[in-house]
């Protein structure tokens, strides 16, 4: 099994990232690489249409407003990873006025090497981060 975590640190209270990313079907709202999800099965399964027209389809396997924390895994990716589950949390971050995002999964790589797979979804994370960055930074 592999793993990777990204994070960032925004000027922002935490409450107020939470409001835009908390929800599982809020990619689109600041995940510009991600313009289509729809929630299906009681909303608790997303599917996602990437950029280049890519589904991906996602299962809430865990969600904890108070916490500020969702855990989702895959059901169908065009990733080469069984296994995959992933957490986002919004933490406090170093002052009252600031948060802590954090992004994390593990997986099992299948047909590629660990670092290989954990390369490719730091990259989506990191990616991820940066956007929501941008879209505090607007």
């Amino acid at each position: 099994m592999a793993g990777t975590t990204a994070s960032t640190e925004l000027p922002v209270p935490a409450d107020h990232v939470w409001q835009l990313i908390g929800g599982f079907d809020s990619l689109p709202d600041w995940l510009p690489y991600i313009p289509t999800s729809e929630l299906s099965d009681g909303g608790r399964v997303r599917t996602l249409v990437n950029e280049e027209g890519g589904v991906i389809v996602e299962r809430l396997e865990a969600f904890d407003n108070a916490a500020r924390s969702y855990s989702y895994s895959i059901l169908r990716a065009p990733f080469p990873v069984t296994g995959y589950l992933s957490t986002i949390t919004v933490h406090e971050g170093s002052a009252p006025d600031r948060a802590r995002v954090e992004w994390s999964g593990t997986f099992t790589p299948d047909g590629i090497g660990d670092d290989e797979a954990a390369a490719l979804f730091h990259g989506i994370y990191a990616d991820g981060l940066a956007a929501l960055t941008q879209s505090f930074a607007a």
